[in-house]
């Protein structure tokens, strides 16, 4: 929520600066996100009045002006800008002044004629980021000769509030200056809003067929209205300051009715509705096109305003295209309704939108405000716009609408909770000023929330509000003071703050990812994968559960790339999710991706990229932290979103634990990366098994060890050779090494030469080379039959 700081002072205005009153906000529970000045800085802008224009004898887009700055004397002006014209009053910047840019302003010559200033449009001024088509025109009323900035009012500040879910009835200027005026003890007064006089009989049928999620609606015919009037620039300024930009003078009441009170409004084309107005739910089949041009197709759950034609509007949402209001407008409905807060959550969402009115409903609006805003837009509309404004009707389910909330403030619970006994009158002082209705019940309090306060309803809240109010730095300091028994470590269980600090110290970031993500980048990795939906997801790109956590990894990787950062070594641990609500798994993981460079950038290092041995060495880092790595395998298999003959899958005592490869190439195209990236995924639960360490003698004997080497098909893994020696080697092998591979001359086509080092110890002797030499002969003869190896010669 973006608001100027004098339109909230005209309602409440503290004796405070701008960053105090910012700062006391913030306490109270409303963060201040932003506090920034409304306009650039300049000098020596004035307001003006073209006098003359005729155009430039050598350039057909520029105008000769001549304009009064109240100086006492005309100057000449050459100006560019389409839409000049005689007796317009506009921001003139005089010779000396400076605009925003540092733009210095001369006398100069253009194509000969000589030009003493510089008709100015809103973006030279600050006042709009986008390029203005044209000059900025001021009204008649503007004083000429007067500064500039002191006409529009720019010494001002915006701040912009970032409220919590539950603080809807701050999201216009009366909740805030309501906030300011219970901390400082001030009264609030906002602009008188009085009943219009009804001046024509035109009338609109209404009908509420959901009165569970509209409980109330009211509407008014407003004829002959001028939707070619000029929104006056006071209004402009204060959307703009706002965050919204001008459209057109019916849209710019709506909005600034909405900012003012909080009430979002709609207008329709009275001309373009037939029968009567129907509050109901959509109907499977029909389909709305919107105005912001996106046709959708409605859900029976959705909640939708229409008419005896069909749907006209999104209830709460946004409106309908055909049905708005346009150039040819003369006649309007004007709309105003209390939609339930669960009608409207989650809607605007699930439709892949998010409007100002949807944020406002789905928080909550105040139901008493429906028939006042509706009194403030037509008194507004009929001093911009013209016209003539017909009875409001009104259709209203009293049992429908919310309920009185009662709550009871015990004493005893409130100076419990904030460790400090407040004085009663204070207390029942902060409550009323919040606009509770209280009455005292013995030393406690009872009390009935006001009607813009949906987040009251439980004692504790009431705590919270005391709190807040009377302020968090005024409440004692104290630390709770308990007995707590310390627990055992289970030393053969590796936390995960210990597996975060290996993969740190191998270099690796620790990244943190959504848990959902985009169903279309879940599929292109997991086409197989099933995990939950969300009903109301944040965003379309994130409306699934992750059912790895390779799509966020690969998300990350693609962000640094984007940014170039090309080498990337990130890590990652969270729960995946598979299966479907009902049958859910949720199970820990510890991930991790690598593309780029091997090494840093350095004079010394290499310039080689990583690969899949460099990733598996860093896994098996980890995996030797447990003191199990032999529980562990490595088994060649084919993943999804994996490169075929580059993955495998972990195995830990036989069980599947993880995967671990590149990235397949049709999945990198596919996605648009241009590197290649090896990536890894393994169950926590697993990884975080172990053994206790435990001492062993050393032998006093000296070490006997043997280098084999041998042929075998390429096809063969390492690991199954690795795993027949150690079978046939005995228990007094000590360590076994692979030192070597090799193919090429000297080996046959299709094989390789696989070099073992084999290191035994005997704990109380010395064992002799006959014992050896079986070992060895035991091994290579095993290794012939069970892989078809032979020893290299």
């Amino acid at each position: 929520m973006k608001f100027s700081e004098q339109w909230l002072r005209e309602w409440v205005s503290p004796q405070l600066e701008t960053q105090a009153m910012a700062d006391q906000i913030t306490m109270a529970g409303l963060e201040v996100d932003a506090v920034e000045a409304v306009a650039a800085e300049f000098s020596k802008v004035v307001v003006a009045e073209v006098l003359s224009k005729e155009k430039h004898p050598d350039a057909d887009k520029l105008n000769v002006c001549t304009v009064d700055d109240g100086s006492g004397e005309p100057v000449q002006v050459v100006c560019g800008a389409p839409n000049v014209d005689v007796g317009q009053k506009v921001p003139f910047a005089q010779v000396g002044g400076v605009l925003p840019g540092d733009f210095k302003i001369k006398k100069a010559k253009l194509r000969g004629v000589e030009s003493r200033g510089m008709i100015c449009s809103a973006s030279e001024l600050g006042l709009e980021e986008e390029t203005s088509p044209g000059i900025l025109v001021l009204s008649a009323t503007a004083p000429v000769g007067a500064d500039f900035r002191e006409f529009m009012h720019l010494n001002d500040m915006t701040i912009e509030v970032d409220l919590t879910p539950n603080r809807g009835d701050c999201l216009s200027i009366k909740g805030l200056s309501r906030e300011v005026g219970v901390l400082n003890r001030l009264a609030v007064s906002g602009p008188a809003i009085a009943s219009v006089s009804t001046e024509i009989d035109d009338s609109f049928a209404i009908s509420v067929e959901a009165p569970e999620q509209c409980p109330r609606y009211m509407g008014r015919i407003i004829k002959g209205v001028n939707i070619k009037a000029e929104t006056p620039l006071w209004m402009v300024e204060r959307l703009r300051r706002s965050g919204v930009r001008s459209i057109d003078p019916v849209v710019d009441v709506t909005n600034y009715v909405m900012f003012e009170l909080g009430q979002p409004l709609h207008a329709f084309d009275r001309d373009n509705l037939q029968g009567g107005m129907v509050i109901r739910m959509a109907t499977p089949g029909e389909r709305l096109t919107l105005l912001d041009g996106h046709e959708v197709s409605l859900r029976p759950g959705t909640l939708v305003i229409a008419d005896h034609s069909g749907p006209l509007a999104m209830a709460g949402v946004m409106g309908g295209e055909n049905s708005g209001v346009n150039e040819n407008t003369q006649t309007i409905f004007l709309e105003s309704a209390f939609f339930t807060p669960l009608a409207i959550a989650g809607q605007a969402r699930s439709y892949g939108l998010h409007t100002d009115a949807s944020h406002r409903f789905e928080r909550g609006v105040d139901p008493q405000l429906t028939p006042i805003a509706v009194e403030r837009a037509t008194q507004l509309l009929i001093e911009i716009c013209g016209g003539q404004a017909g009875p409001v009707v009104e259709a209203l389910s009293v049992k429908h609408m919310p309920e009185e909330r009662s709550i009871l403030l015990r004493s005893a619970r409130l100076e419990q909770a904030l460790s400090k006994t407040l004085d009663s009158d204070d207390v029942t002082d902060i409550l009323q000023r919040l606009g509770l209705d209280v009455s005292m019940q013995g030393a406690d309090w009872a009390v009935t929330a006001p009607t813009w306060r949906f987040d009251l309803a439980i004692e504790e809240d009431l705590i919270e509000e005391v709190a807040r109010i009377h302020g968090y730095n005024n409440l004692p300091v104290r630390r709770p003071a308990a007995r707590l028994a310390l627990r055992s470590a289970d030393e053969a269980t590796l936390t995960q703050a210990r597996l975060r600090r290996q993969m740190v110290a191998r270099g690796f970031q620790e990244a943190i990812t959504y848990s959902f993500v985009a169903p279309e980048l879940q599929a292109t990795l997991l086409p197989d994968a099933v995990s939950p939906v969300l009903a109301n997801p944040i965003s379309a790109d994130l409306s699934v559960m992750r059912a790895s956590l390779f799509p966020g990894l690969v998300r990350a990787m693609e962000y640094n790339l984007n940014r170039q950062q090309a080498r990337v070594r990130l890590f990652e641990t969270g729960l995946v999710f598979n299966g479907e609500l009902d049958a859910l798994s949720q199970v820990p993981m510890l991930g991790a991706l690598v593309c780029g460079p091997r090494e840093a950038e350095g004079w010394s290092g290499a310039k080689d990229r990583v690969d899949f041995y460099d990733l598996k060495g860093d896994l098996e880092s980890v995996i030797a932290l447990g003191g199990e790595a032999d529980t562990w395998r490595f088994e060649p298999a084919e993943h999804p979103a994996l490169h075929p003959g580059q993955s495998a899958q972990l195995l830990h005592n036989g069980e599947p634990a993880g995967w671990i490869g590149t990235l397949h190439p049709q999945v990198r195209a596919t996605l648009g990366l241009k590197m290649d990236a090896v990536l890894f995924e393994v169950r926590l639960d697993m990884l975080s098994q172990g053994s206790v360490p435990a001492f062993e003698p050393l032998s006093r004997f000296p070490e006997v060890r043997r280098d084999l080497a041998f042929i075998l098909n390429e096809s063969t893994p390492v690991q199954a050779l690795l795993d027949c020696a150690k079978q046939q080697a005995g228990e007094y092998l000590q360590d076994i090494k692979l030192f070597d591979v090799y193919s090429g001359k000297g080996v046959a086509e299709g094989h390789k030469s696989i070099a073992l080092g084999l290191t035994w110890q005997h704990p109380s002797r010395t064992l002799n080379d006959e014992e050896i030499n079986q070992l060895v002969d035991s091994i290579v003869t095993q290794v012939r039959v069970k892989l078809d190896a032979e020893l290299r010669g």
